[in-house]
């Protein structure tokens, strides 16, 4: 009884890791990675959601504003063994957009609106962090393993 709650709540089963460098080019518009599957129990693995998210800060204190973009995401519907004790490996690609804000194209005009752009950046505590996550989906568990790793992007 207590394997089979185990099973269904994904205790023991697989566990996912993305393996990423930890800065990619803006330019190269690509994230390529490994994700490393490990399990306690054989399990069967039906598919894989990839994503990048950006998370778009700015202002300060209680006129800070936070939103979040999707820059980035695959489906990668392969089907696999993950058995005890053993390590699968599967490479992938994702392809991203990079969303440019008005001080970002501003910025692109010459060296001059570059500083200006830096300038109202740091004046409106303008950040922004990108992180990579992966959902895979796995025959009989309910809660599927997942991870997620920040990333720089520049």
């Amino acid at each position: 009884m207590i394997g089979k709650v185990k099973k269904w709540l994904g205790i023991e089963g697989v566990k996912l890791e993305i393996i990423v460098p930890e800065e990619t080019s803006a330019g190269s518009g690509i994230v390529s990675g490994l994700l490393r599957f490990q399990s306690m129990n054989p399990q069967t693995v039906t598919g894989i959601r990839l994503a990048l998210v950006e998370r778009y800060s700015r202002g300060r204190g209680e006129e800070r504003l936070v939103d979040e973009y999707l820059l980035g995401r695959i489906e990668i519907n392969e089907t696999f063994e993950v058995l005890p004790e053993q390590i699968v490996e599967r490479p992938f690609s994702l392809p991203f957009t990079l969303v440019k804000s008005s001080v970002d194209n501003f910025a692109d005009r010459g060296l001059l609106a570059g500083g200006l752009a830096s300038l109202a950046r740091w004046s409106q505590a303008v950040k922004s962090e990108y992180r990579i996550e992966a959902e895979a989906r796995v025959k009989g568990v309910a809660l599927n393993p997942f991870d997620k790793k920040t990333l720089i992007v520049k």
